[in-house]
């Protein structure tokens, strides 16, 4: 996986193209002078309120810990987080003037002031990627099996569970096992060259009614006067995803939700404990761990991935889960599920490139933006989704605190809620899951 980083090279992200493709025109292009990347993502738990709404005292403190939200570090928007709901992260390369702060002007529907400060990190971050075993369990040998389930239906399918013995393989393969089908990461590589939202000075959250429509502009030493661009529906907020659950972990369980503003596909994902086993779900129709699929994707890989039906179409409103296959972990083992509705991307460059391809094309300037909506439910309770634009809590549902999964890219510098961070006792974090298989 590392090495595919380097393959794709920022000039290709921002332009959208890679240089491969590119063969004889390749010397006629540069790459823009400056880059923008802009993260955007919706999350909510299904059956609950949003965790910026709640009382103050469980947030610790009104305005103020609104104001925070949670999103205090560059890096949440690819996470699976839930607070803050709605997440933005910004991250701003300048070659002309590397490691400057910047500001960026922002439309007043976002509420988040007249403008964003974007700031150089201390240090170069480090993230966990999408598919990969936390650190902290690459060490122990594991041991218990994982069982895949997949596909949508209410009865097991011939041929499943797919078995992985995790004790008989070696420990350079069970990462591996983890892994499956992931994409490379696409992000910056951020470090002191950067300039980044949200960051130690400024962390100011998007709220309900936020929308990022209109008009962007970049300043900053070195930027180009003529960084200005506007943003569409397309490329604003999705709305939090409107979840619904039924059944017992012994029954076959519904999941059932409304369309999803801009969604291009969607993606479920359940798993719970079963003593050193772990049993893993997905509604995708081929076997595999599924860590992967939690990060923005590119159209070409939806696109391709639809067809092999890894994910489900956007027109796809259900999906039941195959009865049994959680009913043996008992009650300390409650399934937890993840969906993902998968938005656009979007690559804006200035200049835009020439009509002739022979032509030289230095762009000044380059952004690309990238949406995705998420949700979280605890499987054995009845999830009714939102009514009146807030979420009721079910009977024995979680309440307060964080919600996060400590997976597919998690904040940089940041521990894994759960895992000794200060909100521990109020988290539900599903890398817990992994401890019985890894002897933790």
């Amino acid at each position: 996986m590392t090495p595919l980083r380097f393959v794709l090279t920022p000039a290709c992200l921002a332009v959208g193209l890679c240089i491969a493709s590119l063969g004889a025109q390749a010397q006629n292009t540069k790459a823009p002078k400056v880059q923008l990347w802009m993260d955007v993502s919706t999350g909510t738990m299904a059956g609950m309120p949003e965790m910026d709404s709640l009382p103050g005292g469980l947030m610790g403190g009104g305005a103020q810990g609104r104001a925070g939200g949670g999103n205090t570090a560059y890096g949440n928007a690819r996470a699976m987080s839930i607070m803050p709901p709605r997440v933005i992260d910004i991250a701003l390369h300048n070659t002309l003037r590397p490691g400057v702060e910047a500001s960026q002007t922002i439309p007043a529907g976002m509420r988040m002031g007249e403008s964003l400060q974007l700031v150089p990190p201390r240090a170069q971050p480090t993230q966990t990627e999408p598919g990969e075993v936390p650190q902290e369990y690459q060490q122990h040998q594991p041991k218990g099996r994982i069982l895949l389930y997949w596909g949508c239906g209410s009865a097991v399918r011939a041929g499943q569970p797919r078995v992985i013995d995790l004790a008989r393989a070696k420990p350079s393969d069970y990462a591996q096992a983890f892994a499956g089908r992931a994409v490379p990461d696409r992000g910056p590589r951020v470090g002191p060259s950067y300039a980044l939202y949200p960051n130690e000075r400024n962390q100011v959250s998007l709220s309900a009614g936020s929308s990022l429509v209109g008009e962007h502009q970049v300043r900053g030493d070195g930027v180009p006067a003529s960084m200005k661009f506007t943003l569409g529906a397309a490329q604003d907020l999705m709305p939090a995803i409107d979840l619904r659950t039924t059944g017992k972990p012994q029954d076959s369980m519904g999941t059932s939700w409304q369309p999803v503003r801009n969604a291009r596909a969607y993606y479920l994902h359940a798993m719970s404990q079963n003593g050193d086993d772990l049993v893993m779900w997905s509604s995708a129709e081929t076997p595999d761990t599924g860590m992967g699929l939690f990060d923005y994707l590119s159209p070409a890989t939806i696109d391709r991935w639809l067809k092999e039906r890894v994910l489900l179409s956007p027109e796809t409103t259900q999906c039941a889960i195959p009865q049994g296959i959680f009913a043996g972990g008992g009650r300390d083992a409650t399934p937890m599920l993840r969906m993902m509705a998968y938005g656009g991307e979007s690559h804006i460059v200035h200049p835009p490139r020439p009509a002739d391809p022979k032509a030289a094309w230095e762009p000044e300037w380059a952004v690309r933006v990238r949406v995705k909506s998420h949700t979280m439910a605890m499987l054995g309770e009845e999830m009714q989704g939102r009514r009146g634009g807030s979420m009721g809590a079910a009977p024995g549902a979680p309440s307060g605190g964080a919600y996060s999964s400590g997976m597919g890219g998690a904040p940089a510098g940041q521990q894994p809620a759960g895992e000794g961070g200060t909100d521990a006792g109020n988290v539900v974090n599903p890398v817990n899951l992994l401890r019985g298989i890894f002897g933790r």
